[in-house]
C-alpha cells in the first residue's frame, strides 16, 4: 500500500473543458489508491529556479474508477497553479501530486443517505464525486443537489447533472443562477436561501446527510439555515474556500 502523503509523478491522460474557466484533468497514477468521495490531492509545481507552488484540488471522479483520478480545476486569474494547468498542461504531460487527503468531508455508500448536497460554484466538485460514487451503491440513496452559479455558462457539469436528474427519479438537482439567466430559465435566480433549502429538505426526506462546499459566506449561511430548519448539526459537514467574490 503506497504512503498516502508521498509525492508521485502522474501523467495527464485527458483534458475536458467543463466551462470557459473550468476544466477536468484525468491523471494516471503510478501508485494509485482508492480515495473516498470528498477527498482531495495536493498538486505541486516546481520552477527552474527551485521555487515551488502548491494547491489542493478536490477529486471529481468516483473511487470505483481504478488507476486514475479526475481533478476539476477552476482558473484563478492571479493564481500560481491553476493558470499553468489551463494555459500550459497538455495530454501526456506529467505533474507532481500527493494524496488522497482528508477524512472528514467524505461520503461512501456504507454511510447511506438520504444525501443533501449544497454547492457554490466549483464547490460542486467533491459533491460530484459523491453523486458519481452513488451509482455503485446498493441501494442507491435519495440525493438532492442545490447548486449556485453566476450564469448558465458557469454551471460546472451542467449536461451530466441534467442527465442524472432526468434519468434517475431519486436524484433532484436544484440550480440557481445569481447573476443572469437565459430566456426560458425555470430554475431559481437568487442566492441559496432558507426557502430553497426547505424545498431541498422536503425532497431529500427525513434526517439527510448534508455536505456543503463553496465560498465561506455561502457555506455558513446554508449551514445555519439548515440547522434552523431542523437538520441536526451532527448531520451537517462543511468545506469552504476563501472569501466569496
Amino acid at each position: 500500500m503506497p504512503e498516502p502523503l508521498a509525492w508521485q509523478i502522474a501523467t495527464v491522460s485527458a483534458i475536458r473543458a467543463e466551462t470557459a474557466e473550468v476544466s477536468s484533468y484525468t491523471l494516471r497514477l503510478p501508485a494509485w489508491r482508492a480515495h473516498r468521495a470528498g477527498q482531495h490531492y495536493d498538486v505541486r509545481l516546481t520552477a527552474a529556479d527551485g521555487y515551488r507552488a502548491q494547491r489542493s484540488y478536490s477529486i471529481a471522479s468516483p473511487p470505483s474508477r481504478v488507476g486514475e483520478v479526475d481533478l476539476t480545476i477552476e482558473r484563478i486569474a492571479d493564481g500560481e497553479v491553476s493558470p499553468y494547468f489551463h494555459d500550459v498542461v497538455q495530454v501526456g504531460d506529467q505533474v507532481e501530486l500527493r494524496g488522497p487527503i482528508g477524512g472528514y468531508f467524505v461520503w461512501e455508500p456504507s454511510l447511506g443517505g438520504p444525501l443533501l448536497l449544497v454547492a457554490g460554484g466549483s464547490g460542486v466538485v467533491p459533491l460530484m464525486a459523491m453523486l458519481r460514487e452513488r451509482a455503485s451503491a446498493d441501494p442507491r440513496p435519495i440525493a438532492v443537489l442545490v447548486h449556485s452559479s453566476r450564469t448558465y455558462d458557469d454551471v460546472i457539469y451542467r449536461d451530466e447533472l441534467t442527465s442524472l436528474a432526468a434519468n434517475d427519479p431519486e436524484i433532484r438537482v436544484i440550480q440557481t443562477l445569481t447573476r443572469s439567466q437565459p430566456p426560458g430559465w425555470t430554475g431559481y435566480d437568487r442566492r441559496i436561501d432558507r426557502r430553497m433549502l426547505a424545498e431541498a429538505i422536503a425532497a431529500a426526506g427525513a434526517r439527510p446527510l448534508v455536505y456543503i462546499c463553496g465560498p465561506t459566506l455561502l457555506v455558513e449561511a446554508a449551514a445555519n439555515a439548515l440547522v434552523e430548519l431542523g437538520v441536526p448539526p451532527a448531520q451537517v459537514r462543511t468545506e469552504r474556500f476563501g472569501p466569496t467574490s
